[in-house]
């Protein structure tokens, strides 16, 4: 059995300001109208047996994720696992494991994906993890190495051994090279880009973790124990969790091992991990410009522009990148385009809340848009999704009208419980307790304003949640 361990998750930072802490870059959209979270699990489904897949994610992620699943592969059996933090891959991994082996044994094979990344060719990333998988099934630690297109300095590299049945023995993994050994490595055809998508059996994965990470090994198995491994989710136990030391599965386990194997792709593979690389995904035109959404250049050449709500103009620009979200507005050199973390790290220090949401905020009752935040009010427009069910809650500081535009609402403020249709309204005020509820089959959409002194989200006492957010 071969079962798909999807890793999502994010910071945030190099596809900012589309990508964000609180939204990052599985949940982005790309032409196709999908997200890479989508394209992901459909394609782990697709080369999996028995339709069973794990994720390992964080818990602010969970609600989204889960149903981007249901609606992209609703055929699928979906497991999850949330960290309570990121400690990088070989931790994750280590606790997907355990619940493999857990729940089908140590022979079972995990397919592990990041979440987001983009893969053109179907037909041969499956051929390439069908050899991967008969590779694990004897006991190597393998995973799929990318035919490089070019000399690239953004990744990792693997030097191929001796040839394998189903693949190549690994020889080395190596570094982000200079350009110069970029070069050389493309030029040999020796080399394969490491593109972090691993396959290996539970046990066999669980017996090199113990091999050459003892302390990790042991951290993880702690975890394990500490935590209620038969609930779904599964909520890796907080404390014992942030104890285990942060580790690459390829700095913990693959460089060290010794049966490690590869298996050459040509798959149409990308990281996406830059701007340059999204713009990449558009056909240019006679000036090399590269657009999404709506933009006029004007005598601009090598430019790409991403507009998601408004018209983008320009006038006599050359290689840069311009992305426009409504809320906020890169504008880069194209060549210098990766350096975006510095904004984002310079929004963080100031405490920017555009370096963590998106005016758009998911909850997993639907989302809620900020229409409008001045000092005396705010206006947020929420969507909730059939059968979405807001806390009961009430607020200290603040008041709050609701109006239905669309969808048929129930609404409850303190013991009176009542229906609005489109076009009717409600006043909540500060200390009532309320909560909002659609029973029907569309979304209701609200326009909701707040007024008052404050109107943080913290200003929130949740007393019934279905959502286990109390």
């Amino acid at each position: 059995m071969l079962i798909p361990v999807i890793l999502s998750g994010g910071a945030g930072t190099r596809l900012w300001p589309v990508s964000r802490k609180a939204h990052p870059k599985p949940f982005m959209r790309l032409a196709d109208g999908q997200t890479l979270a989508s394209s992901t699990i459909r394609r782990a489904l697709k080369v999996a047996s028995g339709g069973v897949s794990l994720t390992v994610t964080g818990r602010d992620y969970y609600f989204l994720t889960r149903d981007l699943y249901r609606e992209a592969a609703p055929e699928g059996e979906h497991h999850f696992l949330l960290e309570p933090t990121g400690r990088n891959t070989a931790p994750a991994i280590g606790a997907a494991a355990h619940w493999v082996r857990d729940h089908f044994g140590p022979e079972t094979l995990m397919l592990v994906l990041p979440a987001d990344h983009l893969i053109r060719d179907h037909a041969a990333f499956a051929q390439a993890v069908s050899s991967a998988a008969e590779l694990a099934s004897k006991g190597w630690l393998t995973c799929l190495g990318i035919s490089p297109t070019h000399a690239e300095t953004g990744y990792g590299y693997i030097r191929a051994g001796e040839p394998l049945s189903d693949g190549l023995e690994i020889a080395a993994f190596v570094e982000k090279p200079d350009a110069e050994t970029a070069q050389r490595y493309y030029e040999s055809g020796q080399y394969l880009w490491n593109g972090g998508m691993f396959c290996f059996s539970a046990g066999a994965i669980l017996a090199a973790l113990e091999e050459y990470v003892p302390d990790i090994s042991v951290g993880i198995a702690q975890v394990w124990r500490a935590s209620a491994s038969d609930a779904e989710p599964v909520e890796l136990e907080p404390e014992s969790f942030a104890a285990v030391r942060a580790d690459s599965i390829d700095f913990a386990v693959m460089e060290k091992a010794q049966r490690r194997a590869v298996v050459p792709v040509s798959c149409g593979w990308s990281d996406i991990g830059s701007w340059q690389a999204i713009s990449e995904l558009y056909e240019g035109d006679a000036l090399g410009n590269r657009v999404r959404g709506e933009a006029v250049l004007v005598d601009s050449r090598n430019t790409f522009v991403q507009g998601e709500q408004r018209l983008v103009a320009a006038v006599g620009v050359d290689n840069l990148v311009i992305v426009d979200t409504g809320d906020a507005v890169l504008v880069a050199s194209r060549d210098r385009a990766q350096e975006v973390k510095a904004v984002v790290d310079e929004l963080r220090r100031t405490e920017h809340d555009s370096a963590i949401h998106h005016r758009t905020v998911h909850r997993p009752w639907g989302s809620y848009t900020v229409l409008e935040d001045a000092e005396d009010c705010k206006v947020k427009r929420l969507v909730v999704r059939p059968g979405g069910v807001l806390s009961l809650q009430r607020h200290r500081k603040r008041s709050e009208h609701w109006t239905v535009v669309s969808g048929e609402a129930t609404v409850r403020i303190e013991d009176r419980e009542f229906c609005l249709s489109p076009g009717e309204a409600t006043q909540i005020q500060a200390g009532q307790l309320h909560r909002l509820e659609n029973h029907g089959d569309d979304n209701v959409h609200i326009i909701e304003v707040q007024t008052g002194s404050y109107f943080g989200e913290d200003d929130i006492e949740r007393l019934e949640d279905i959502y286990g957010r109390t």
